[in-house]
Protein backbone atom coordinates (compact mmCIF):
# COMPACT_ATOMS: atom_id res chain seq x y z
CA UNK A 1 0.00 0.00 0.00
CA UNK A 2 1.43 3.50 -1.11
CA UNK A 3 0.87 5.98 1.33
CA UNK A 4 1.71 9.24 -0.03
CA UNK A 5 2.23 12.44 2.37
CA UNK A 6 1.51 15.99 1.25
CA UNK A 7 3.99 18.74 1.49
CA UNK A 8 2.65 21.39 4.41
CA UNK A 9 1.50 24.67 2.71
CA UNK A 10 3.11 26.58 5.70
CA UNK A 11 6.64 26.25 2.87
CA UNK A 12 8.59 24.72 5.42
CA UNK A 13 9.65 21.72 3.11
CA UNK A 14 7.89 19.10 5.87
CA UNK A 15 5.60 16.66 5.36
CA UNK A 16 2.43 18.61 7.14
CA UNK A 17 1.73 15.42 9.26
CA UNK A 18 5.20 16.30 11.01
CA UNK A 19 4.96 20.02 10.75
CA UNK A 20 1.47 22.31 11.32
CA UNK A 21 -0.57 19.37 11.76
CA UNK A 22 1.10 18.68 15.20
CA UNK A 23 0.53 22.42 16.14
CA UNK A 24 -3.20 22.29 15.16
CA UNK A 25 -3.95 19.22 17.00
CA UNK A 26 -1.88 20.16 20.24
CA UNK A 27 0.77 16.97 19.57
CA UNK A 28 3.14 20.08 19.37
CA UNK A 29 3.53 24.20 20.33
CA UNK A 30 4.55 26.98 17.89
CA UNK A 31 8.30 27.25 19.80
CA UNK A 32 8.46 30.88 18.02
CA UNK A 33 6.18 34.05 16.79
CA UNK A 34 7.07 32.48 12.77
CA UNK A 35 6.14 29.02 13.51
CA UNK A 36 2.96 29.97 14.77
CA UNK A 37 2.74 32.36 12.00
CA UNK A 38 3.25 29.32 9.94
CA UNK A 39 0.64 27.14 11.19
CA UNK A 40 -2.06 29.70 10.95
CA UNK A 41 -1.27 30.23 7.48
CA UNK A 42 -1.87 26.41 7.15
CA UNK A 43 -4.91 26.53 9.09
CA UNK A 44 -6.09 28.94 6.71
CA UNK A 45 -4.88 27.66 3.49
CA UNK A 46 -6.76 24.20 4.48
CA UNK A 47 -9.77 26.19 6.28
CA UNK A 48 -12.26 25.01 3.33
CA UNK A 49 -11.61 21.66 3.93
CA UNK A 50 -11.47 21.54 7.21
CA UNK A 51 -13.86 24.28 8.22
CA UNK A 52 -12.84 22.88 12.46
CA UNK A 53 -9.49 24.90 12.06
CA UNK A 54 -11.30 27.96 12.47
CA UNK A 55 -11.58 27.20 16.31
CA UNK A 56 -7.64 26.86 15.89
CA UNK A 57 -7.32 30.18 14.75
CA UNK A 58 -9.50 32.01 17.22
CA UNK A 59 -7.62 29.71 20.09
CA UNK A 60 -4.44 31.13 18.98
CA UNK A 61 -5.48 34.68 19.18
CA UNK A 62 -4.99 37.10 21.74
CA UNK A 63 -7.61 37.35 24.12
CA UNK A 64 -8.05 41.10 23.82
CA UNK A 65 -7.78 41.15 19.79
CA UNK A 66 -9.98 37.98 19.14
CA UNK A 67 -13.38 38.33 17.40
CA UNK A 68 -15.80 36.16 18.76
CA UNK A 69 -16.30 33.86 16.08
CA UNK A 70 -15.19 33.18 12.00
CA UNK A 71 -15.77 31.20 8.85
CA UNK A 72 -13.25 29.45 6.77
CA UNK A 73 -15.51 28.64 3.92
CA UNK A 74 -15.45 31.86 2.38
CA UNK A 75 -11.43 32.39 2.22
CA UNK A 76 -10.04 32.62 -1.00
CA UNK A 77 -7.75 29.63 -2.57
CA UNK A 78 -4.50 30.58 -0.91
CA UNK A 79 -1.03 29.04 -2.55
CA UNK A 80 1.75 29.70 -1.03
CA UNK A 81 3.95 32.07 1.69
CA UNK A 82 7.05 33.62 1.70
CA UNK A 83 7.97 35.14 5.29
CA UNK A 84 10.05 38.49 4.83
CA UNK A 85 11.16 38.65 8.07
CA UNK A 86 11.11 38.40 11.22
CA UNK A 87 11.76 40.35 14.86
CA UNK A 88 12.19 38.45 17.76
CA UNK A 89 9.72 35.87 18.65
CA UNK A 90 12.25 33.63 19.97
CA UNK A 91 11.64 30.86 22.06
CA UNK A 92 13.06 33.44 25.03
CA UNK A 93 10.95 36.08 23.79
CA UNK A 94 7.53 37.77 25.01
CA UNK A 95 6.81 39.43 21.95
CA UNK A 96 7.07 38.87 17.95
CA UNK A 97 7.20 40.37 14.73
CA UNK A 98 6.64 38.63 10.80
CA UNK A 99 6.17 40.62 7.70
CA UNK A 100 5.05 37.94 5.42
CA UNK A 101 3.57 37.65 1.83
CA UNK A 102 0.85 35.10 1.46
CA UNK A 103 -0.33 35.02 -2.09
CA UNK A 104 -3.75 33.14 -3.64
CA UNK A 105 -5.64 32.72 -6.70
CA UNK A 106 -8.55 35.03 -8.04
CA UNK A 107 -9.27 33.30 -11.23
CA UNK A 108 -6.19 33.28 -13.86
CA UNK A 109 -4.04 35.67 -11.45
CA UNK A 110 -2.29 35.39 -8.53
CA UNK A 111 -2.73 38.05 -5.98
CA UNK A 112 -0.49 38.76 -3.26
CA UNK A 113 -2.03 39.93 0.81
CA UNK A 114 1.32 41.31 2.96
CA UNK A 115 1.18 41.96 6.72
CA UNK A 116 3.29 42.63 9.51
CA UNK A 117 2.02 40.42 12.30
CA UNK A 118 2.57 41.26 15.82
CA UNK A 119 2.80 38.58 18.30
CA UNK A 120 3.36 38.09 22.06
CA UNK A 121 2.67 35.62 24.63
CA UNK A 122 -0.78 34.68 26.35
CA UNK A 123 -1.06 34.10 29.78
CA UNK A 124 -0.22 30.62 29.85
CA UNK A 125 3.23 30.88 27.74
CA UNK A 126 1.81 30.15 24.14
CA UNK A 127 2.38 32.63 21.42
CA UNK A 128 -0.67 34.26 20.34
CA UNK A 129 -1.46 36.51 17.36
CA UNK A 130 -2.16 40.25 18.64
CA UNK A 131 -2.59 41.91 15.24
CA UNK A 132 -1.59 42.47 11.72
CA UNK A 133 -0.71 45.75 10.08
CA UNK A 134 -1.65 45.30 6.31
CA UNK A 135 1.00 46.53 4.02
CA UNK A 136 -1.18 45.21 0.90
CA UNK A 137 -3.74 44.00 -0.75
Amino acid sequence: MLILKAKCPCGSGQDYSDCCKLIHTGKAKALTAEALMRSRFSAYYLGQQQPELASYLLNTWCPSTRPNSMELTDQPNWVRLKIWQTQAGQPNDKQGIVEFSAFYLDGLFQLEFREKSYFQRNPEGDWCYLRGDILKN
